[in-house]
């Protein structure tokens, strides 16, 4: 594995970036900033590379961008209902930056922020981001890590820790959209996806989860066979009219059985294959139905709504104000622990 590493200046101080190429030469770009993935480089079946996740020309752009491209949100990814708290008995009020609602840990989350980050002596880079009493009105100082790895059979896997020294709360995912015909290669609704998934999580129009696991069977929602991702998304559905498109979350059928395939994502006209895996109990399917007008990408245009699709393995939203839903709280003491693995074939 050759990991080669850059600096470039930002607004809030310098950016690194870092390549990692495998023994067949297909590469992944990571950044500190977010702990993002920038590009990710593989072959289609007849061996040609392509970049195949969304992402801008200038590595500054990611700061407070709308689609929150590649990053990792925190300290809690998605949606909290009003922006309210409740930890250990304690009641918080967080930033209101979504509708009514907190998303992805607030206005300055950890997807807006540079990680301190290191080259590891197994080829791994990690990224570490330490979270302050208060920050974004979250409780307890927390330390987070996020560790990438690349292998020469394709496959980017993701550990996400955590540490806290008071009680909160913690979700943290990835936020790539991929695209497997190339990143600048126009809709992905021609795709099809495959979901490991009987049950989805029905919300309000503000895409707040009602509380309800309804059965996917005879809906829209239903992935659990290989389907084209634009088949019904115009449907007279309501998940799909809140949205304007799928962004809705989906409970995982092997959840706490361990690392577990969740989603295959299949590119018709390149013939690449992505697999996802995870230990995480939940995952957000996002059409990127918001796109357009993000910053320009690293071709020169700006993304178009439906350019991408974003798989992120996750807890479920707004799990504290669902006593019913896998708890999302972390203790001192605790060890939060969650993979995800993007497998590209």
């Amino acid at each position: 594995m050759k990991i080669e590493s850059k600096k470039v200046s930002s607004p809030k101080g310098d950016i690194t970036l870092y390549v990692l190429t495998n023994a067949k030469g297909a590469s992944v770009t990571l950044s500190s900033l977010g702990a993002g993935i920038v590009s990710v480089i593989v072959p289609d079946k007849d061996g040609a590379m392509a970049d195949v996740a969304l992402g801008y020309a200038d590595p500054a752009d990611y700061f407070y961008d709308g689609p929150c491209a590649g990053k990792v949100p925190g300290r809690y990814a998605n949606r909290i209902a009003r922006g309210h708290l409740r930890v250990d008995g304690r009641d918080y009020q967080l930033a209101i930056n979504n509708g009514p609602n907190a998303l992805h840990g607030g206005p300055e989350g950890f997807h807006n922020r540079i990680w301190e980050s290191e080259v590891t002596p197994d080829k791994e880079v990690v990224f570490t981001y330490r979270s302050a009493d208060g920050e974004e009105s979250y409780p307890g100082n927390m330390c987070a890590r996020v560790t990438y790895s690349w292998s020469d059979s394709d496959v980017l896997r993701l550990t996400l820790e955590a540490e806290t020294d008071a009680p909160t709360v913690v979700n943290l995912t990835n936020h790539c959209y991929w695209n497997l015909d190339g990143h600048n290669s126009g809709s992905v609704l021609d795709h099809k996806l495959t979901l490991a998934s009987s049950r989805y999580l029905p919300t309000d129009d503000t895409l707040i989860p009602t509380g309800e696991m309804a059965p996917v069977a005879g809906t829209p929602m239903d992935f659990t066979e290989a389907k084209v991702i634009g088949r019904d998304i115009k449907a007279d559905f309501p998940a799909l009219v809140y949205g304007k498109g799928y962004d809705n979350c989906w409970v995982l059928d092997a959840y706490n059985r361990g690392l577990a395939t969740c989603a295959v994502l299949e590119a018709p006209h390149s013939g690449r294959v992505l697999e996802v895996a995870t230990t995480q109990p939940a995952v957000q399917v996002y059409t990127g139905n918001w796109l357009d007008g993000s910053p320009k990408n690293k071709e020169g245009r700006s993304y178009c709504d439906y350019d991408g699709v974003a798989i992120e393995c996750q807890a479920m939203p707004d799990s504290p104000n669902h006593a019913d839903f896998p708890s999302t709280q972390l203790y001192p003491g605790e060890h939060y622990k969650q993979i995800i693995e993007f497998r590209f074939k």
